[in-house]
């Protein structure tokens, strides 16, 4: 049996690393990574591979084009000649990024069979990119893998079939369970300077929060408030970055505030376990932290993953100031449910997605 895996952004990475190893030890089948490029920066992407122990991808698409529209066309041209060439069985695509859904489509038109890891989530929030790529992607797939009952419960409303969705858990926290070890080897907290359990962690990325200076100021200056009483530790994504540089004229001293670039897998697991609280607006953070059982803060108006809320230790906050703070507060307080790992998070997703996809053949 042949099987692509298509990746290009650091979240596919985690999710993909399970499946991949586990694919290895099948010596029936043969299994192609091709890394399109998406997350070009070299030595984040080599960070990743290692830390995560992936082989080195056998095809690199380096696609670095600008626009979303332009990003997923060019991966579609760049990636069909190779599927030609391969003629796998089962193309496999993870997650909700650009590359998720130029890998679908690519599949789709060529009459391959595709396979989606994640599939199923919903925000309910056409504004999202990634809600498109979701939903177009499960659109075109034949094996719908999901890691939450609710998102069995957004295909089955829309009408896929059945026989095509396979609730197996959730293949990001495989690979958190299986590295937690050795991320406590990270040296990451005597760099920064924070003891466990001193610091809050902060992540900021998606376009509705930093895009615009009227959306990012409040959030900055709820997060001086913070930073005033308690440490935060802040790895920049690079759209962020550039935001914060346009603005950084205006915005107030903040000497407990600990600006650092994109962190490789284990130095960022080991902060997120050792935070007394995690402010985020990524979704797979909100996974994380319910299975390390660290209160978060999801700076949005709605999660994809309501599992994290109804099982986990996340809450849906939104991005007004006095409710961060004051959320941040009991957070910090320990007036915080404690949570409860959800089904099927058991570090053993990939063994029943290989499972499934191994007696279709």
């Amino acid at each position: 049996m042949k099987i692509t895996a298509v990746v290009g952004a650091r979240p596919n990475f985690v999710k993909i690393a399970p499946i991949v190893a586990e694919l290895r030890t099948r010596p029936d089948v043969t299994t192609t990574l091709v890394h399109t490029g998406q997350h070009y920066d070299g030595p984040m992407s080599d960070a990743f591979f290692a830390n995560l122990e992936l082989p080195d991808p056998d095809v690199n698409l380096h696609v670095q084009a600008g626009s979303a529209t332009a990003q997923v066309a060019e991966i579609m041209l760049r990636l069909e000649p190779v599927l030609a060439a391969f003629r796998p069985d089962i193309v496999l695509v993870v997650g909700d990024v650009n590359s998720t859904l130029a890998g679908a489509l690519t599949a789709a038109k060529m009459g391959l069979r595709l396979a989606h890891v994640e599939a199923g989530l919903r925000s309910f929030d056409w504004t999202m990119p990634e809600e498109i790529n979701r939903v177009i992607t499960d659109s075109v797939a034949d094996f719908l893998f999901t890691t939450e009952p609710a998102a069995n419960e957004n295909l089955a409303r829309e009408g896929v079939r059945p026989e095509l969705i396979h609730f197996v858990g959730n293949v990001m926290i495989d690979t958190l369970f299986r590295y937690k070890a050795r991320a406590r080897e990270s040296s990451i907290l005597t760099t920064l300077g924070v003891e466990p359990r001193s610091y809050s962690l902060l992540t900021l990325h998606r376009p509705s929060n930093v895009d615009s200076e009227e959306t990012l100021r409040p959030l900055l200056d709820v997060i001086s408030r913070i930073q005033s009483e308690s440490a935060v530790v802040f790895p920049v994504h690079p759209r962020t970055r550039r935001q914060l540089e346009r603005v950084n004229g205006h915005l107030p001293a903040m000497a407990n505030l600990r600006l650092v670039d994109p962190l490789p897998y284990l130095d960022f697991v080991q902060l997120m376990a050792n935070a007394s609280c995690v402010l985020t607006d990524s979704g797979g953070i909100q996974e994380e932290t319910t299975a390390l059982g660290i209160p978060c803060l999801t700076l949005r108006k709605n999660t994809e993953r309501p599992i994290t809320v109804s099982r986990g230790t996340n809450r849906v906050i939104g991005v007004e100031p006095a409710a961060i703070y004051e959320h941040w507060r009991q957070a910090v307080g320990g007036q915080w449910p404690a949570g409860q790992l959800p089904e099927l998070w058991d570090g053993k997703a990939a063994q029943r997605i290989v499972r499934i996809l191994l007696e279709a053949r």
